[in-house]
C-alpha cells in the first residue's frame, strides 16, 4: 500500500495535474486534507477538473505554492469522486486544516469531494 509522500506532508497546497483527452496535463493548486494515507479535496462538480477526472482517474501530485509553482517532485496517483455519505468526514478534515474553509458562503458551489490515492 502506497503512502502519502513525505514531501507533501508539511505543505499547505499541492499541485494536481489532471489530463485532457489528448494527454496534455492541466495543473491546479489545491487545498487538501490527509487521512489514512490518502489525500482529500473539495471542488465544484461542474469544473473542468472534475470532467477530466471522470475521463481519466490517473493524476500527478506535487507540493506547490499558493500560486501553483511546483516546489518538489511529482508523484503519480489515482483519484476518485466520493459518494455523498463521505462528504461530511472529508469536509471536517479540510476545515481542521484551513480556517477559511469554515466560511460557508465562500464554498456554496462546492458539491464534489475527491480522494487521491498515491501510486
Amino acid at each position: 500500500m502506497a503512502t502519502v509522500p513525505a514531501e507533501i506532508h508539511s505543505h499547505r497546497y499541492i499541485s494536481l495535474a489532471t489530463f485532457r483527452k489528448n494527454g496534455v496535463a492541466v495543473y491546479t493548486p489545491i487545498w487538501f486534507a490527509e487521512d489514512n494515507n490518502k489525500l482529500y479535496l473539495m471542488t465544484n462538480s461542474k469544473s473542468g477538473k472534475c470532467k477530466r477526472i471522470r475521463n481519466n482517474p490517473q493524476v500527478k501530485i506535487a507540493p506547490c505554492t499558493i500560486r501553483g509553482k511546483i516546489t518538489g517532485s511529482e508523484f503519480p496517483a489515482t483519484i476518485r469522486i466520493l459518494p455523498t455519505e463521505e462528504f461530511a468526514r472529508v469536509r471536517q478534515a479540510i476545515n481542521r486544516k484551513y480556517w477559511l474553509a469554515r466560511v460557508p458562503f465562500l464554498w456554496r458551489n462546492t458539491d464534489a469531494y475527491l480522494e487521491i490515492t498515491p501510486a
